[in-house]
C-alpha cells in the first residue's frame, strides 16, 4: 500500500491525540488500542477510516477476537498488513506518527519518538521502540 503523505500540522494532532488518550477510559470497540491508533493514523493522514470496520462492532476482548475473524483476520498482524501492506523492513526505522505492533498483549500503538505509545486498561501506556514487533510508514 503507498503511503499517503501527513496532513499540515499532523505534529499537533498527534500532540492533542495522546493528551486525549490519558484522559479518555479505555472501552472495548470505543477506545481501545486498534480504534485510537487507526483513528489518528486517518487523522495524520487524511486517509481511510480503517477502524469504522470494527468500531462498536464488539465490547471484550473475546468479541474482538470474533470481529478479526469475521474480518478474515486471525490476528492483529494480519489485519496490520490487509490494511496499510507490508510493515517496515525493521520498526526501529519507524519515525513520529507511524503505526506499530507490539506489547504484551500485543497492540496497535503510534510511535512518539523512541518511544509508542498504547492505549491500554490501564491508560495510555509508553514502551520502547526497540521492544516492538512491526512497523508501518504513516
Amino acid at each position: 500500500m503507498m503511503d499517503k503523505p501527513r496532513v499540515p500540522h499532523w505534529e499537533q494532532i498527534l500532540a492533542t491525540a495522546l493528551t486525549q488518550a490519558r484522559a479518555c477510559p479505555f472501552i472495548w470497540g470505543q477506545h481501545d488500542c486498534a480504534i485510537w491508533a487507526f483513528d489518528l493514523h486517518r487523522d495524520l493522514t487524511g486517509g481511510a477510516d480503517h477502524a469504522g470496520l470494527w468500531r462498536g462492532r464488539y465490547s471484550t476482548p473475546i468479541g474482538c477476537g470474533r470481529v478479526l475473524r469475521k474480518l478474515g483476520w486471525h490476528s492483529l498482524e494480519e489485519g496490520g498488513r490487509a490494511l496499510l501492506g507490508a510493515p517496515l523492513a525493521d520498526p526501529r526505522l519507524a519515525q513520529r506518527g507511524d503505526l506499530v505492533l507490539g506489547g504484551d498483549p500485543e497492540a496497535f500503538g503510534v510511535v512518539t519518538g523512541g518511544k509508542a505509545a498504547f492505549v491500554a486498561p490501564e491508560g495510555l501506556v509508553r514502551l520502547p521502540l526497540a521492544t516492538c514487533r512491526l512497523a508501518w510508514r504513516t
